[in-house]
């Protein structure tokens, strides 16, 4: 049986009729920019005076699990109310009252998050010129309604999944860690080379090779994967959107192969999302190489592991990203990379760091293999239950 959001509300939503000014302290005042993957962040908050939120709150006080759901930014981000003494919100956020003799809150909130409601969201967005939620969009979607009991295990089963999936992450992280320790621990730190190794440009100890302009409209179904900005961008490939190319003699130079280090050079302005290094892994016999990536082809005096932990510290990338060029767009050029000062510690102390590394990548390639497994397993029941 399903049921419109509206059917299983104690009340109407409700939105605050105004905004308060804000005060240097009191009470915290939540905006859409605190609702962070399911949870309310009280790192970076705005406050309001007692006196305007007694004001204000009289009229429809918080009470513990109330849901706030973003209005605008991550549109229907959601997170329940875990206190509510000393809490207000602002003018960009519904407030949601739900009737759990109807419906499980914890169902809902998995709800909430399924590619169903992120359709029907965007679709509702296409149709309008302002991008943000009306109450109607969230009450007007169709929600399947079990039983009570059906509801508590289909939660239970999606937080269950979830939770394992925050702690892969977690596990995941925390080796990187160990590898930026182990490096620090043997190179000192490389932001201001307190190890006096000697610097060298790039240009003295590796080559860069550009990528190949495809045809986006000539891609293919199978063939040889061509690495876009999307497959490397995390620092490790992701087999995410692939597109294919047929294999062409004339292409050779664009060729990759697992083992080879490639760079993303293009993102935008003010983000991370780009002079990010990869390591190419297993999956693939061979790759091409996109225009707008590049391949760091090494010399003998420079070992890859090393080089891919090194551009990773912020204030050494930062030397590469901070060269931007246009107002939105930023660019990295070959040449950005070749002039790139960097210190060069003795080949036989780098390779030491490699041996290091190719082992807790055996690690972070088991954890990355049951955090696929478990996220698949994830999107699947959220499609069976939501749709």
């Amino acid at each position: 049986m399903k049921q419109q959001i509206k059917d299983v509300l104690m009340d109407d939503f409700w939105i605050m009729p105004a905004t308060p000014e804000y005060a240097e302290e009191g009470i915290p005042y939540i905006t859409s920019k605190n609702i962070k993957n399911g949870m309310i962040d009280f790192s970076k908050v705005n406050y309001i005076s007692q006196e305007a939120y007694e004001g204000i709150s009289k009229n429809r006080p918080i009470l513990v699990g109330d849901i706030l759901i973003s209005m605008i930014g991550t549109l229907g981000e959601a997170a329940e109310i875990a206190e509510s003494d000393g809490l207000f919100y602002g003018q960009n956020m519904f407030l949601v009252r739900l009737d759990e003799s109807k419906i499980n809150k914890r169902y809902f909130l998995n709800f909430l998050k399924s590619n169903y409601v992120k359709r029907e969201l965007d679709r509702k967005q296409n149709q309008s010129t302002q991008k943000y939620l009306k109450a109607n969009h969230i009450e007007d979607l169709t929600i399947p309604v079990p039983t009570l009991e059906e509801q508590y295990v289909i939660a239970w089963q999606l937080d269950k999944l979830a939770a394992i999936i925050a702690l892969r992450k977690t596990e995941d992280r925390l080796l990187d860690e160990i590898i930026k320790a182990r490096f620090i621990e043997l190179f000192g730190n490389p932001e201001i080379n307190d190890r006096h190794w000697d610097e060298h440009k790039l240009s003295d100890e590796l080559n860069v090779i550009g990528g190949y302009a495809f045809k986006s409209d000539s891609f293919q179904e199978d063939g040889i994967p061509v690495l876009r900005i999307g497959n490397i961008n995390a620092g490790t490939f992701r087999p995410v959107n692939l597109v294919y190319w047929k294999k062409d003699d004339d292409l050779s130079r664009y060729l990759m192969y697992p083992g080879d280090l490639v760079m993303s050079l293009t993102g935008t302005v003010g983000k991370d999302d780009y002079g990010n290094v990869c390591i190419l892994g297993p999956e693939y016999e061979k790759y091409y190489l996109n225009q707008r990536n590049a391949k760091l082809e090494l010399k003998d005096g420079l070992d890859k592991y090393y080089l891919a932990e090194l551009l990773k510290f912020p204030q050494v990338k930062k030397r590469l990203t901070g060269i931007s060029r246009g107002v939105r767009q930023a660019n990295i050029s070959n040449k950005d990379i070749l002039d790139l000062l960097v210190p060069i510690p003795p080949l036989q102390l780098q390779q030491q760091f490699a041996v290091f590394v190719a082992q807790v990548d055996k690690s972070k390639a088991a954890v990355q293999k049951a955090l696929d497994e478990t996220q698949l397993l994830f999107d699947s029941l959220m499609q069976e239950y939501f749709g």
